[in-house]
C-alpha cells in the first residue's frame, strides 16, 4: 500500500516536479493548492509524467477546516509544505501579503498534521535565512542572520514555528530544506515554471525576453563586490530539488521520536547573473536584450551553499549541470502559448 503524501502547492512550480518524483518512488500525492500561483491543467501532466492519477483538494492549505473535512478517512504519512509566496522584490513592497499567507499556513498545516496524528514534515525553507553570509560556502551552521526581505523573514520565522511546535512536546519529526536558486523544468518539457504576470525570478524572465515576450532583460546591480559586479546565486535544477525533498520524505519515516534539522539544499557552486545570461546565450544559441540596471530592495550580494550535509544526511546531491538547466528551461519555455 503506498503511503500518502500530502503536499501543499503541489501544482506549483517545485510541487509539481516534486509530486512526479514521488511517485515515481511509490508514494501517492494527495495535493491541496488554491491555484493562486499556478495552473489546473499541471495536475494532469503530473499524472501523464508519473504514470499514476493524484488526488487534488482545492483550496487554500490555510483552512484547516476544509483539510480536516477531506482528510478524515484517509491516513496521513507526511506532508511536505510548499505553498507560500514566494517574490523577494514582491514581498517588499507588500509585506503583509506575505506574513499572512506565509505564516497563517504553516502554523495550520501544523494544526491540521496534529489532528491526523501524522508525524512526518518537509518544509520549503530557502537560502534568504542565512540573509548575507559572513563567509561562503555557507554551511547548516552558519548564522541567521537578519533576512534581506520580508519573503526571507517568513521562511526564518515558520522554521521557528516548527521548532517550538516540537520544543513543546508535540510529535512531530521535520527537516527543513533551505533551497538555494532553483531553475530549469522536466526535460520532457511538460512542466516547468509558470509565473504570473511579470516574472521576479531571473531565468524565466531571460526565457520570456528570449522568446519576445518582454521586450529586455534588467540585470539588477552591476556594481556588487564580485567578478563581473552581477550577483552570485547557487542555481540548482528543479528536478535536482524535487528528488532532495523525496530522499527527505524517505529519511523522516525511517526515524523514531521527534526531531528538527535544517539541511541546504544546492550545488556547492556559485554563478552570477552575468554567467547565467551568457550561458542561455551560448547553450541555446539565442541573443537576448538585456541592460545593466540599479540594484533591487532585499537582494543579498553572493550566496551559494555547501551541500556536503545534505550527502552524508539523506544520501543526496545535485546531478544536472547550468547548461543543461538552462536548455531545459528554453524548451519549456518554447511549449507556451504567448
Amino acid at each position: 500500500m503506498s503511503k500518502n503524501i500530502l503536499v501543499t502547492g503541489g501544482a506549483g512550480y517545485i510541487g509539481s516536479h516534486t509530486c512526479v518524483e514521488l511517485i515515481k518512488a511509490g508514494y501517492h500525492a494527495i495535493i491541496v493548492d488554491n491555484f493562486s500561483n499556478s495552473e489546473k491543467f499541471v495536475i494532469d501532466r503530473i499524472e501523464e509524467l508519473a504514470g499514476k492519477s493524484v488526488e487534488l483538494i482545492e483550496g487554500d492549505c490555510a483552512d484547516e477546516r476544509l483539510l480536516l473535512e477531506k482528510l478524515s478517512k484517509t491516513k496521513i504519512d507526511g506532508v511536505i509544505h510548499f505553498a507560500a509566496y514566494k517574490a523577494v522584490g514582491e514581498s517588499s513592497k507588500d509585506p503583509l501579503k506575505y506574513y499572512t499567507n506565509n505564516l497563517n499556513s504553516t502554523s495550520s498545516i501544523l494544526k491540521v498534521m496534529e489532528e491526523l496524528k501524522c508525524e512526518n514534515l518537509v518544509f520549503s525553507s530557502s537560502c534568504t535565512v542565512y540573509g548575507q553570509p559572513d563567509q561562503l560556502p555557507v554551511t547548516e551552521t552558519s548564522p541567521v542572520k537578519p533576512a534581506e526581505s520580508p519573503y526571507g523573514r517568513t521562511k526564518q520565522i515558520c522554521e521557528n514555528i516548527i521548532t517550538d511546535f516540537i520544543d513543546a512536546g508535540k510529535k512531530l519529526k521535520a527537516l527543513s530544506l533551505r533551497y538555494f536558486n532553483p531553475i530549469g523544468a522536466h526535460p520532457s518539457a511538460k512542466i516547468g515554471e509558470l509565473p504570473l504576470g511579470v516574472p521576479n525570478n531571473l531565468v524565466p524572465f531571460i526565457t520570456q525576453t528570449a522568446a519576445g515576450i518582454r521586450e529586455k532583460l534588467t540585470v539588477f546591480g552591476s556594481d556588487y563586490d564580485t567578478k563581473d559586479g552581477t550577483c552570485i546565486r547557487d542555481y540548482i535544477h528543479v528536478v535536482d530539488l524535487a528528488k532532495a525533498h523525496v530522499k527527505a520524505l524517505d529519511y523522516l519515516l525511517k526515524k523514531e521520536g521527534s526531531l528538527y534539522d535544517a539541511i541546504n539544499i544546492g550545488t556547492g557552486e556559485g554563478s552570477s547573473v552575468k554567467e547565467v545570461v551568457d550561458t542561455f546565450e551560448k547553450v541555446n544559441e539565442v541573443k537576448l536584450n538585456y541592460q545593466m540596471g540599479d540594484r533591487r530592495p532585499g537582494d543579498v550580494e553572493k550566496v551559494y551553499a555547501d551541500a556536503s550535509y545534505a550527502e552524508k544526511v539523506l544520501g543526496w546531491k545535485a546531478e544536472l549541470s547550468l547548461e543543461e538547466s538552462l536548455k531545459d528551461a528554453w524548451r519549456w519555455q518554447k511549449t507556451l502559448k504567448v
